[in-house]
């Protein structure tokens, strides 16, 4: 699979957005710049829905004519729209700048016949407050004719669904970057999304016809579900593709339902919520799940209801455990466990907290536990830094799978893709660093041929590295090691016949599951404190998986002498200086 068509019509797409952007001179002064997007947002997805329906506007209207007094008439008018929506209105954007007197009364009307799907997407977007603001500064009528313009035109015929959805995304990120939203809040670019599909589509066995369903549990504007679809419609035209996704921000979840609308899938599958506090799918299951939360962000407004579902056990979504409160980015992970089918895989973006947060018994390290102890815990693909818009840290993508295959069964592969990247010629916020065709294809590579210390690309240049462990590597026993108490005298001061643990001496060891305890106390401990035993009770089992050291690199240190002749040159150099400026003053 390649996205070499991205690059092909990625300066068509970038300059259409621009265009588009650009219409939003018309409310300089009155609206301030981070504001632009609250009004070329929606006017995007009203014009794109103006387009679509333009050729069948006729006919729809016809055929509001005769079943207008009928109890349900969205059948008859969807057929004749030819889309999942339609508009009854007698309105074009044409006919609208025909009378500019009465082009609020005209455009309100116009908004009114759409359908009631398309309703619920424009009150999300607050439209109507929208629009009173454009009237007070007179800019309505100004932004309506530019967007009827041909630089405005977004029919089907010029601009297929997938290329809109990169308008819509390229808009986003505008907004996004003029708004100074939180890291990746709601773009992830297309490299990411591809390697993504790639990674869980590169077992798949879609030979046969049938339907696949997709989930997204922070959808944003739905183009990691709209990628899916695509990639999955590369291998096989045939099979259907139905998408799911849940989005809380309302501008975002608006123009992923209207995204849905208008490539022909069911808009009630896009819906609106907190996916950690209002569930819309549950009980729902799915074969692929895609999907970048938030990281870093706290669950201090979901945590009633989260610690409520997690009181329910195995019947709720968060049994395993909760993370700290400060960072929720791992019930993001439960959910989607939760929302897989027996055959599903998960592709899901975290930072580097849930690698190693968190002690033994800890939320964190319970979670950890939970997903290696099933087994599901197919691969964890370390990126570089600098992959996003607003963010410059470390990202990776954990893949997960309910039904590894044979070969893959009670391991994990981490592969190390921090050196597989090429530099952008231009940043795009901090995103610095893009994953190409050919980085994608080593990484993809190195995930289907499961290679334990296998080297893919140029390891001087662009590399990425493969390496293979039993799932029980990661965990640990989390000994407490007791010391007697001793009196004055310094005999060990006995209970019942047993010595009395000192707490000033107490400490902790973590002993590899691998390893056996007895052997490990015998070996590490009783040389050093032959009096010490280890207290059972406390035992407590943890999980972690330190990417950085299984992939560390060592540099050796630079030699002394070469250290100290820098040093002599540096010292001879600055000695020069000096003489020459004290000298030259002397004159």
């Amino acid at each position: 699979m390649s996205n070499d068509k991205i690059t092909e019509v990625g300066v068509n797409i970038q300059e259409k957005a621009t265009v588009i952007w650009n219409i939003a001179n018309a409310l300089f002064g009155y609206f301030k710049p981070h504001e632009y997007g609250l009004v070329i947002l929606p006017m995007t997805v009203v014009k794109r829905f103006h387009d679509c329906l333009l050729p069948t506007h006729a006919a729809v209207r016809e055929q509001y004519e005769k079943v207008k007094k009928l109890a349900v008439i969205d059948g008859f008018l969807t057929r004749a729209s030819g889309y999942q929506f339609y508009n009854t209105s007698k309105y074009t954007f044409d006919l609208l700048l025909s009378d500019p007197d009465n082009i609020e009364a005209n455009f309100r009307d116009y908004l009114a016949g759409f359908s009631p799907n398309v309703q619920d997407v424009l009150a999300k977007f607050d439209f109507d407050n929208i629009i009173k603001r454009m009237v007070e500064c007179n800019s309505l009528y100004l932004v309506i004719k530019e967007f009827a313009s041909p630089k405005g035109y977004l029919g089907p015929d010029k601009i297929g669904a997938v290329d809109c959805g990169y308008i819509f995304e390229d808009l986003v990120r505008r907004f996004s970057e003029s708004y100074d939203e939180e890291a990746g809040a709601h773009f992830t670019s297309r490299d990411i999304i591809y390697l993504m599909t790639d990674i869980l589509l590169s077992d798949a066995d879609l030979t046969h016809a049938g339907n696949v369903t997709v989930y997204d549990m922070a959808m944003g504007t739905s183009q990691m579900l709209s990628c899916m679809e695509e990639r999955i419609h590369d291998l096989n035209e045939e099979i259907e593709v139905t998408c799911f996704g849940q989005e809380l921000n309302p501008a975002t979840y608006a123009i992923a339902k209207a995204d849905m609308m208008i490539r022909g899938g069911d808009p009630n599958n896009m819906r609106f919520g907190d996916t950690l506090s209002d569930d819309q799918f549950k009980g729902f299951t799915f074969q692929y799940c895609i999907s970048n939360p938030p990281f870093g962000i706290d669950w201090k407004r979901e945590q009633k209801a989260v610690e409520a579902e997690a009181a329910l056990g195995e019947l709720g979504r968060f049994a395993p455990g909760l993370p700290k409160i400060s960072d929720g980015q791992q019930l993001f992970l439960l959910n989607g466990l939760s929302k897989l089918a027996p055959n599903g895989k998960m592709a899901i973006i975290q930072n580097g907290s849930p690698l190693f947060s968190g002690d033994a018994g800890s939320g964190p390290s319970n979670i950890r536990q939970y997903i290696l102890e099933n087994d599901w815990l197919d691969a964890i693909i370390q990126l570089s830094t600098d992959q996003f818009m607003n963010t410059g840290i470390s990202t990776y993508i954990w893949v997960l799978s309910k039904d590894k295959p044979d070969y893959r069964t009670g391991k994990v592969q981490l592969i190390d893709a921090s050196h597989c990247y090429e530099s952008r010629r231009k940043n795009i916020g901090t995103k610095r660093n893009d994953i190409t065709d050919l980085c994608r294809s080593l990484i993809v590579r190195a995930y289907g041929e499961y290679r334990d210390g296998a080297v893919y690309g140029d390891k001087g240049g662009v590399y990425c590295e493969s390496k293979v462990f039993g799932s029980e590597e990661f965990g640990y026993n989390k000994l407490v090691v007791e010391r007697p108490l001793r009196d004055e005298q310094g005999e060990i001061v006995l209970r019942k016949g047993k010595p009395v643990a000192d707490p000033a001496l107490r400490d902790t060891e973590n002993v590899p599951l691998v390893e056996d305890i007895d052997r490990y106390f015998e070996r590490e401990v009783l040389p050093y404190a032959p009096d010490a035993w280890i207290d059972h009770k406390k035992t407590k089992v943890g999980y972690e998986i330190p990417m950085t050291r299984y992939f560390y690199k060592y540099q050796p240190p630079e030699p002394v002498e070469d250290i100290v002749e820098r040093i002599t040159a540096l010292e001879a150099d600055i000695a020069a200086s000096l003489k020459a400026l004290f000298h030259g003053e002397g004159e």
